[in-house]
Formats: C-alpha cells, structure tokens, sequence
C-alpha cells in the first residue's frame, strides 16, 4: 500500500472514530434528557405509587451516574457505550409503563406489577454496571467536573442536586473521589443543618455511610463517614433513622478496630443514640458495652485520651438505667474503673465518670457500699479539695451533687465524709465559693446536718452557724429559707444552742428577722423553731427578753401569728411570768 492509500485509510478511520464519538456523546446526551423528562412523568401517575416511587429513585441515581459520565472524556469507550445504549432501550419501556399508568390503559394489574419488578431490575443492573465500569478506571477522572455547593440560602432543588451529585461521586468513584465527595459533604453539614436533612431523605446516602464505616483498608474514607454520621447523631428528629438503617453494629465495629479520629466519632455517635434507652440493647447485643467499657479502662493498650473517653463514658452513663446492663458493667469492674476516672485533668471526662458513679449508685444500697469501699467516697472529695486549681467550678458542682446522692443515705457514709474533712470543704465554698456552688454548698450543708446528729456537732465545731446566719439576709427567699432550716437543725444539739447564744451579733442578726415588715417576705417557721430552741437555754432566754427586738414578737402575737404565740408563752413561764404578765392575757 503506497503512502497516499495509507494516510486515506487513517483518515477514514479517524472520521469512523469521531463518528462513534459523536454518536456516543448524542446518546449520553439523549439518555439525560429522556431520563429527567421520564422523573417528571412519573410524579404525575397515581397507581402502583410504591412501586413508582422505587423507580424514581433508581432513574435519579442513574441519571446521576450519567450526568457524572458525561462530564468525563468515556463517551468514545466501547463499555460506556453499550451501557448507554442499553439504558436508552430501557428508559424508553419505561416511558410506555409510565404513559399506560397515567391513561389506565393496561391490560391487567398482576401484568403491570410484574413488567415494573422487572423494569426496576434492570435499572438495578444498568447502575451496577456503570459503577463496575468506573472502578474499573475507564472513566477519566481528571476530566470530571465538580459541582459546586449551592450558596447561603440556595432553594432546596440545588441543594438536593449537588448532594446527589456527591452520592453519585462515592457510589461510582474511586477511593480518592469518594474520599473528596465525602469531604464536601462533612463541611455541608457541618456548615448548614438543612443539608442534614436533605442526606437524612436520601437513604442511599445513608446506607452508603454505613457500609463505609466497615472500610478498614481506606481510614479516610471510614473516618469522613464517621464524622458525617456523628453530626446527624446529634439531630434528635433522625437518631430512628440510622438506628432503623443498621447504623450500631458498624459504629461499634470502628469504635473496636477503627484509627484514633474514627473511634472518637464513632463513640460520640454512641453517646447520643445511647440518650434513648431503648438502643441500649441493640448496642449490648453487637457487643458496644464490653467495647465501652475497655476503652475507658485503657484495655486496648493506648493511652487514655479524653476525646475518646469522654463520650464513652457518657454513653455508658446512659445506659446504666436498664438493669441487666448496670449489673454486667459492675461485675466487670466498672467502679473502680471509673473512680480512676473522676481524677483526670479533663473538665469532660471528669463530669462524665462523676455523674457515671452517681447513676449507678443510684436507688441500689449495695453499689452505694461498693462505691465507698473502693475509694469513691475519697476521690470525690478530693476533687473538691479547694487547693487544686485543676478542678472547675462545673466539676466541684457535680461532686457536690454526686456526694449528697452517695453519701447521705446512712450515718456511716456522712461519719467517712467529716473524717475526710469534706465539713471544711462545704465551709470554703460558703465563704468563698461561686454564687451557683455556694448556693449548692448550702443546699448541701442542709440537708447534711438534717441527716446526722454528728454531721449538725462537727458543723458547729466548723462555725457553720455565723455562716448560715449571714444567708438570713440574702436577697433570695430561697437561700435565706434554706439558711434558716438548716440553723433550725443545727440548734438541736445543746452545744450548739450555747455556741450561738454567746455569740451577741449571731443573736442580733437573727432577731432582726422579726421585723413585722419582713416576717410574710418568707418562711418563718424555721426562724421561730430557732428562737424556741434558744428558749431552752437560760442564756438564750435572757437575751430575747432583754433584747430590743422582742416588741416585734409581742407585735406578731397580738396579731395571731401561731409561732409568735407559743414562743411568748414560753417566754413567759418561770421567772420571766412577771415581767410579760402586762403583755401576755
């Protein structure tokens, strides 16, 4: 063949080739439109809805998959080809079902029913196939153009595009384009809660999320999928849907054998699926509690990090309401574990294994004397040590709150926490501590020295009465009502009653509590349960009758107030009958 017959045969070859090119692009093209117009149809057709709606989202991957394809350099490719060409065929028997559907003019229901299974497997096996085809790098990637993110307030229609065009992407896409569209998704919802809702609706997305949380090999792509699963977990409205899509036994599988960022997220999740007690089976059954429980004591060999161990620990805390699950945690030693716990220097990790031990103490006397006798008692106290400057004032809140619901059940508990000077301790936070733990010392110290004749002595030993008699004249009925109840208690005990009667401006302060402006500003009954207490003691007796203030009582008296009465009528008795026999009738 001489040089001239050569260079016609390129050339003829060249043209066959631009042809094919041409003639691929228009089908790809053809396919799109066919496809979107037969989207729009099918909204129109009122029979076999199901049915209908399974094809329709089917057609919108696979137009998705498409418009991908079409944005790559493939249309030449032999495989591309044959399966646009195939997709043609079946779009257009799926446009004559649609139009039969929308004029009733089928022959027979069962026929149609079945001619729609068979249509929505085959599109099954056209999606299969370009998906096949792309990871087998047929596709060019580099040619690929990527969808922009709608901006801020962009309708809900381009913001359903653009993330079918990332679920197209990690359907279809190899590990790095999945990774990319699994990156832009993380910032959308990171960015914008409605695309949040937008994936929630695609339960594609949703099931392609969970079946990446098990790509062990490709940690990025596992990783992303657990961050995105993370941000929907904390949207109350959706929790049902990853739980109803199978979400658990995957989180737990990372939070098992994942990298350090996927089982941080994986165990985020947890804590906010775990808020509703009834996934707590689910999770004990794919094993999540014995998963739970090693990362917080450290028991797969790394180092305990409170981005781990905090949401852990939360979700535990969760669970420790369902009985058969707080009793498998406490025979496998979960309250030494968490005692442990309580001394991090991590305000998160702290709170959580704090309010961990008092859950699971809670109502149930045995783990009470568990906790006790394995150094929670102490630990809590020494969070509450005012000389560490680790522990914040959220922190010492919780251990407050977690010692009045350990301890003060029994006489012995409060008799360990005054031999670890936790008296001193409520005493710092009265003085010095921040409104909110002041007031919650005080509500403490309360119901402390109402629990305990020892508890009420070594208060006193502590000067708590000159303190509580400061509180009398808070602003807050609240605390002045507290102050007042808790003095009421602590009087009882003779040695106390003496300690309060020396004291002149103890005397003063408590007296000018009568007022009979002030007395219906509050509770008095406590302030009058003092002052009878006081009577029971000669000096106490000699200072209210002696004390200018006692006109007030009288006045409250003749008013018939009830307590004012009796308390003058015990004035009364003995030597004092004389001197308020003019008063009294």
């Amino acid at each position: 063949m001489g040089e001239e017959e050569k260079q016609r045969a390129k050339e003829t070859e060249q043209s066959h080739n631009s042809s094919e090119y041409s003639s691929g692009e228009s089908s790809l093209r053809r396919s799109i439109e066919s496809i979107t117009s037969l989207i729009s149809l099918s909204y129109s057709i009122k029979i076999f809805s199901a049915k209908w709606q399974t094809i329709r989202t089917k057609l919108e991957d696979l137009n998705s998959g498409l418009v991908a394809v079409q944005n790559c350099e493939a249309s030449e490719n032999p495989a591309v080809s044959g399966i646009v060409s195939n997709t043609w065929k079946t779009v257009n028997e799926c446009h004559e079902l649609a139009r039969r559907c929308v004029d009733l003019s089928y022959s027979g229901k069962l026929l149609m029913q079945s001619d729609l299974d068979m249509l929505s497997a085959r599109l099954d096996l056209h999606a299969r196939n370009l998906s096949e085809v792309y990871n087998a790098g047929v596709l060019t990637r580099r040619f690929a153009i990527v969808v922009s993110r709608p901006g801020n307030g962009a309708c809900r229609d381009d913001m359903r595009f653009y993330v079918r065009d990332l679920m197209t992407r990690m359907k279809i896409g190899d590990a790095e384009m999945k990774r990319q569209a699994l990156l832009n998704l993380y910032e959308a919802v990171v960015e914008d809660d409605k695309y949040v809702k937008v994936v929630v609706e695609h339960s594609e997305i949703v099931h392609l999320l969970i079946r990446f949380l098990d790509f062990s090999h490709e940690v990025e792509i596992q990783e992303l999928s657990a961050k995105i699963v993370s941000v929907i977990s904390g949207f109350r409205s959706y929790k049902v849907v990853l739980v109803g899509a199978g979400i658990i036994a995957p989180l737990i599988r990372v939070l098992e054998s994942g990298r350090e960022v996927g089982k941080e997220e994986a165990a985020k999740s947890l804590q906010r699926l775990t808020e509703n007690s009834d996934n707590g089976w689910s999770i004990s059954a794919h094993g999540g509690v014995t998963a739970l429980l090693k990362l917080c004591s450290g028991g797969d060999g790394g180092e305990i990090r409170s981005e781990l161990v905090g949401p852990a620990c939360g979700a535990l805390k969760n669970l420790v309401g369902i009985e058969e699950i707080k009793r498998f945690m406490v025979e496998g030693g979960v309250i030494s574990t968490f005692i442990t716990l309580t001394r991090s220097k991590d305000e998160v990790l702290q709170i959580n294994s704090i309010e961990f031990l008092q859950n699971i103490a809670s109502g149930d006397d045995a783990i009470r004397i568990m906790v006790a006798k394995e150094g929670g008692i102490r630990a809590l106290v020494h969070v509450l040590e005012p000389r560490s400057v680790a522990c914040s004032c959220k922190v010492r809140e919780t251990a407050l709150r977690a010692i009045e619901n350990l301890c003060f059940w029994n006489a012995n508990s409060i008799s360990v926490l005054i031999k670890y000077g936790f008296v001193d301790q409520l005493m710092f936070f009265l003085r010095n501590g921040e409104v909110s733990l002041q007031e919650l010392a005080l509500k403490v110290a309360i119901r402390m020295c109402g629990k305990s004749e020892e508890a009420r002595k070594a208060m006193g030993d502590a000067n708590f009465m000159t303190e509580l008699v400061n509180f009398l004249d808070s602003k807050s009925f609240e605390v002045r009502d507290m102050a007042a109840e808790a003095l009421s208690n602590m009087v009882s005990v003779p040695k106390n009653r003496k300690r309060f009667v020396q004291d002149d401006r103890n005397m003063c302060l408590l007296l000018q509590r009568f007022n009979p402006e002030q007395v219906n500003s509050g509770n008095t009954k406590p302030l009058f349960s003092i002052l009878m207490s006081l009577t029971s003691c000669n000096g106490g007796r000699r200072k209210i009758a002696h004390s200018g203030y006692l006109k007030n009582i009288q006045k409250l008296a003749e008013n018939e107030v009830s307590d004012a009465k009796k308390l003058v009528k015990k004035l009364s008795t003995n030597r004092f009958r004389s001197m308020l026999s003019g008063i009294w009738r």
